[in-house]
Order: structure tokens, then C-alpha cells, then sequence
């Protein structure tokens, strides 16, 4: 398929959930993951707000847990917190010694944007074993997540559509992937997921982490 230059990705528009859920705790999870990792690392709220383009008052909010981030404002504090975005949502340690790791559907760590509906779903049994990291995606119709902040430089990402059509734009060009299209490229640049069709899309996505030199 031909590459095209990317236009802007389309402003995200309020969405309902694709797996309604009760209410759980993720935002109070995230925020005291966040003021953790801020802590560790010697960082006021002002220079986290700084590094991150995320204002104090909204970073204050999340701490506190009366905030739940979007996609974006999320990916924008782990990155400024060099912490993955499955850290912030409490990914589950695994034990890897043994035979098999097994996480049950009902205990994946869910990532549920409130403003648009996009949810991220870590499946990964034992996240990070191996330096990779399998997580599914769940994109509403006529969503963008807009772009996301790029990743360190030896960051990989590979998507897989399992269900309806998705635009992935990377590295100034867009690629648009049917069901069973597959797409690797490296994501130390700026990139972001869209669904600009009437029904909701479901991507498998893994990211591969190389150790730095």
C-alpha cells in the first residue's frame, strides 16, 4: 500500500464505552502510581507540568485521583516519568521462573479514556518479560486518539486489526489497515491511531522495548 502524507488526525469526539463496566478505582491507581514515580524521582509538580505539557492543576487533580486522563494527557506524564504506560495503570508482577505465567481476562489492567471511549487492555501475562509487551486496543467509530509522544529511541511497535479498519499515522505518513492487516514500524517519533469508519475497531498491539546501550 502507498504512503500518503498524513493529515491531521481527526479531534476526538465523546464516545461511549465499547465494554461497559461498574466504576473501578483506575483513576485513584494511576494517580497514586503517578505521585509515586514522581517522588522517586525528585520531581516537584511544577517541573513534572513542565516536562510533561500537562498542567499543574490537572496533574494535581490526577494525583489525587479525582481526574481520570485521557490517552493522551496519560501517555505525556509516564513518558516525562520514563515509566511505561502500563506502569502507571498497575501492570501485574509476574513471577517468570517457573513453567507458565496465566492472567485470567477478569484480572487485565483496563485503560478506559472517559472523554472518547478508547479503551487499552494490557493482556500481557508477565508485562515486560522478554523487553515486550502485549496490549489490545479497543477504537469507538469516528475516534482519533490524536498524536501520541514518541517513545525512547529503540522502541518497536507491531499492530495486528482483528476487527474493522484502522489509520496509523507515523513518521509524517499515514498506512490504513483492513482486518488481518498487519503493520511494524519504529515509535521514537510522534504517532497516533485513528477509526474514521461507522463501527468500532479492535487492534492487537505489541511494543518491544530494546535495552539502552
Amino acid at each position: 500500500m502507498a504512503a500518503q502524507q498524513d493529515p491531521s488526525p481527526a479531534e476526538p469526539e465523546p464516545s461511549p464505552q465499547l465494554h461497559p463496566q461498574p466504576p473501578d478505582d483506575l483513576a485513584g491507581a494511576f494517580g497514586s502510581n503517578v505521585r509515586r514515580r514522581r517522588e522517586e524521582a525528585g520531581l516537584t509538580l511544577e517541573q513534572l507540568s513542565t516536562q510533561s505539557s500537562v498542567s499543574r492543576a490537572m496533574l494535581s487533580k490526577v494525583e489525587r485521583g479525582e481526574k481520570s486522563p485521557t490517552i493522551g494527557i496519560a501517555s505525556r506524564i509516564a513518558h516525562a516519568l520514563d515509566a511505561s504506560l502500563s506502569d502507571l495503570i498497575g501492570a501485574p508482577t509476574a513471577d517468570t521462573t517457573g513453567v507458565a505465567v496465566v492472567m485470567r481476562k477478569k484480572e487485565r489492567p483496563i485503560f478506559r479514556d472517559p472523554e472518547t471511549g478508547f479503551e487499552r487492555h494490557m493482556v500481557s501475562a508477565a508485562p515486560g518479560a522478554g523487553g515486550a509487551e502485549l496490549i489490545v486496543h479497543y477504537l469507538p467509530a469516528h475516534i482519533s486518539m490524536g498524536l501520541l509522544p514518541a517513545y525512547p529511541p529503540g522502541t518497536e511497535k507491531q499492530v495486528v486489526v482483528l476487527k474493522g479498519t484502522l489509520t496509523v499515522a507515523t513518521g509524517g505518513i499515514t498506512e490504513t489497515l483492513d482486518t488481518g492487516d498487519s503493520l511494524f514500524f519504529q515509535a521514537d517519533v510522534e504517532h497516533g491511531f485513528a477509526n474514521r469508519t461507522d463501527t468500532p475497531c479492535e487492534y492487537i498491539m505489541v511494543i518491544t522495548r530494546r535495552p539502552r546501550p
